[in-house]
């Protein structure tokens, strides 16, 4: 099955909104096996819609809409695709006395057009909506898979799992089914990741391994097709322990794991207090910290000391120090770290002290970054950072290194 999403909506293509929608059922169809070769975007032009479902008919057998299924004269997509199919719109009573009900229930006056968010392709599989008032379709006509769908995503979402993916895989006539893992990884970049699991990505068959980089993170997807999902585990095991063995190091987490529910776990499941000092990040690390639910229990506190007087005030970090070694220094970072520890009483204090931009400071150049983290046991690692980017790019990858090289010593 060759498959192409469509999105229909002037408001994507002035950049009003993001077309998350395509993403989301992009990532949905590759774990039952469909290829998207292509994703188009048009307004709400029924000239320029046709010629884009006249392109997508030579090229795919699976057509996906979203957007332009509401009440008003722009959302013409289920009139644009009938025409071009040359079937007819047919009213749903059962849409219709859904679409009638919400307006019972919520107290507002039912327009005339409403109604026409209960037509429906004529001889269409309907797709219920049960977050929203519109229905979706699904029909099949001259060996073509057309799937329309509404273009707010929590209403797109579920009938897309619910709905649209169980008529795709009759379709499929699948009895198989295909699941991945998704290892994360950071300090190392895509294509050095890449150089060093090549031998994986060279023999990949199933499991198939797929790279894949992102601002926060880089991630390599393993992807298993087999006859229960049982199976299709034991398929990508051996695999992932080749992985781990090769890069195993960079490695924080897997599948829906983020740098800071990763380091908020393991603070939780070891029973460890933590507290931070922050300078060139002025709050981001707790920032993120405070984004998991139940870090409550492990984050005793921190302070944001910007500049040198904050430093020897709030934290009795000798002013000697400072003027020997600078406020941006191993020796700087390690004193945030060990003052903030014995300041909130906690079992492992963070320190974070740089200069972001976009002037040097301290006679160190730009993206320069010292990250101290005093440990439980009494020692103080440090580490420094050499990064490129905006000012606020380097506050927040800042950060994140520091979530990251606290995890690496709580696991």
């Amino acid at each position: 099955m060759k498959a192409e999403i469509i999105a229909v909506g002037s408001e994507l293509l002035l950049g009003q909104i993001t077309n998350t929608n395509g993403a989301f059922i992009s990532q949905k169809l590759a774990e039952i096996g469909v290829d998207i070769y292509y994703h188009t975007v048009v307004g709400d032009n029924p000239k320029r819609l046709d010629e884009a479902i006249a392109i997508a008919q030579k090229r795919a057998d699976t057509i996906i809409f979203t957007g332009g299924l509401g009440p008003t004269k722009d959302d013409l997509t289920k009139e644009t695709i009938a025409s071009r199919l040359g079937v007819s719109l047919v009213s749903n009573e059962e849409a219709l006395t859904e679409i009638k009900a919400y307006f019972e229930r919520t107290g507002r006056l039912m327009t005339e057009n409403n109604k026409k968010q209960a037509l429906v392709l004529e001889g269409s599989h309907v797709l219920p909506n049960r977050h929203g008032m519109a229905p979706g379709m699904a029909l099949e006509k001259d060996e073509i898979r057309y799937i329309l769908l509404p273009g707010p995503p929590h209403e797109m979402k579920p009938m897309f799992e619910q709905e649209a993916i169980p008529f795709l895989l009759g379709a499929l006539g699948k009895n198989e089914v295909i699941t991945s893992r998704v290892l994360k990884f950071y300090g190392i970049g895509e294509a050095e990741l890449e150089d060093r699991v090549q031998l994986i990505l060279d023999k990949q068959e199933n499991p198939t391994v797929a790279p894949l980089a992102s601002p926060d993170a880089v991630t390599l997807r393993l992807t298993a097709k087999a006859e229960s999902f049982e199976a299709a585990e034991r398929l990508m095991a051996p695999v992932e322990d080749e992985i781990r063995g090769m890069v195993g190091d960079f490695i924080y987490g897997t599948d829906e794991d983020t740098l800071s529910s990763k380091a908020a776990e393991l603070l939780l499941k070891r029973g460890l207090s933590i507290a931070a000092a922050e300078s060139m990040t002025a709050g981001l690390f707790l920032a993120e910290l405070t984004s998991e639910a139940g870090i409550s229990a492990a984050l005793k506190g921190g302070v944001i000391v910007y500049d040198k007087e904050a430093k020897v005030e709030q934290l009795d970090i000798s002013r000697s120090l400072l003027d020997e070694f600078g406020v941006v220094s191993k020796e700087c970072a390690a004193a945030l770290a060990t003052q903030v520890k014995r300041k909130f009483q906690s079992d492992i204090g963070v320190g974070l002290t740089g200069v972001a931009g976009p002037d040097p400071h301290d006679n160190q150049p730009v993206g320069t970054v010292w990250i101290g983290i005093s440990l439980y046991d009494g020692t103080v690692e440090t580490y420094k950072l050499s990064l490129s980017g905006s000012r606020n790019s380097n506050r927040r990858r800042a950060a994140h290194y520091a979530l990251y090289y606290l995890i690496k010593h709580l696991q």
